[in-house]
């Protein structure tokens, strides 16, 4: 200590970082340093005289002495780092840490403790435990969030199947009538009607054939949005005699309008022939009703070795800008004027999802001067 000489040992105990007490087995104050004094704001004569070390401690810390401290310094003689509660005479609690020992001094048995206010410790180990409970909380709380989740995913997949199977049984309900009436409509044709009657036959059957159709998309919109998706079966087939021929009969569906097919390279495809005359029927469909009328609608195919392109191009007013980017969802449809001569929304929607179905793409490009093509490309392999 370069030479310094060292306070009294009296002096180093009385001013010590840490409480030091000495209590009898039954409880009394024996000894009681000067830092421990003016930790509990207790004068010590007043400690020795009138306080024992139980009325120092909590309820809990009391309970805990009797049950757990006292009986394990009678069997090991020592504890350490013993978390413990004392009261200050203002009734203040300050959380010590303590280390004790037994021990026989001068023929008396006596209970020797060092105590370290730990209020940073109890802070902590406060904070600990509120963060684990906000945890348990929390997950508690995603827990329920998961199952509410999955039973709304439930209750969705049910209502999802439940709707596809009323479509389907309703639409199925209404074609056998409308197949009825189809033929009735055939039947009073061969009859010899005079002009006026076939006119109004004819508005029949073309009726007919409208809400066949419309079913249809009505059926296959469904499928895809609720079901397992649109029914492809792949096989190897000429493309181009297929879309030949339907653009033959789309033809007279579309008397207003000529339509024209121009073919190019090899129609050797592995694809589903009806689901890509279908889409090709919508896209020529699409053209008529928004199209310029009278015009000419021009069906292109090509096939380009691992790809086979389709394109069915129009002329007339272009598609306004900010509908392009939405024109393939589901119930969108074309311009005011025109919403009235169109389907329900649902052909672009579909054609898009057979062409996806199919592994291909499909884009629109639109301009005044060009006109409006619509493009399917699809894989051949």
């Amino acid at each position: 200590m370069n030479g310094q000489p060292l306070p009294a040992l009296e002096a180093l105990f009385d001013e010590a970082p840490c409480g030091h007490l000495v209590a009898a087995p039954a409880g009394g104050l024996l000894l009681v340093n000067a830092t421990m004094s003016k930790w509990l704001l207790y004068d010590r004569r007043e400690l020795l005289d009138d306080v024992k070390l139980q009325d120092l401690l909590t309820v809990g810390g009391r309970l805990f002495y009797h049950t757990h401290l006292a009986p394990l310094l009678r069997m090991q003689g020592s504890v350490a780092e013993v978390k413990l509660e004392m009261r200050r005479k203002d009734g203040h609690v300050l959380p010590m840490i303590m280390n004790a020992s037994e021990r026989v001094w001068n023929g008396q048995p006596i209970v020797q403790i060092a105590a370290f206010i730990a209020e940073d410790r109890h802070k902590y180990e406060r904070e600990l435990v509120l963060q684990r409970e906000r945890a348990e909380a929390l997950a508690a709380e995603n827990a329920r969030g998961q199952e509410e989740l999955q039973a709304a995913h439930a209750e969705s997949e049910e209502r999802a199947v439940f709707a596809e199977k009323l479509v389907g049984m309703v639409s199925h309900d209404i074609r056998n009538p409308l197949s009825v009436i189809h033929m009735s409509t055939v039947l009073l044709e061969r009859g010899g009607l005079t002009e006026p009657p076939r006119q109004v036959i004819g508005r029949v059957s073309r009726a007919v054939d409208r809400v066949r159709a419309l079913i249809g998309d009505l059926l296959d919109f469904t499928q895809a949005k609720l079901g397992r998706g649109l029914n492809v079966q792949k096989q190897r087939v000429d493309l181009h005699a297929a879309i030949g021929a339907a653009v033959g009969d789309l033809g007279v569906a579309f008397p207003g309008h000529s339509i024209r097919h121009e073919r190019h390279g090899d129609g050797a495809c592995v694809a589903d022939a009806n689901r890509i005359v279908q889409a090709v029927g919508n896209l020529v469909g699409n053209a008529a009703t928004h199209g310029a009328p009278g015009r000419p609608i021009t069906v292109r195919t090509a096939g380009e070795g691992e790809h086979f392109r389709v394109a069915v191009h129009n002329e007339g007013r272009p598609i306004p800008p900010e509908m392009i980017p939405v024109l393939f969802q589901p119930m969108v449809r074309g311009a005011p004027e025109q919403a009235g001569d169109g389907g329900i929304g649902l052909g672009l929607f579909i054609v898009q999802e057979i062409v996806q179905r199919h592994g291909g793409s499909v884009k629109v490009e639109s301009t005044e001067p060009a006109g409006t093509t619509f493009t399917m490309l699809i894989p051949c392999g």
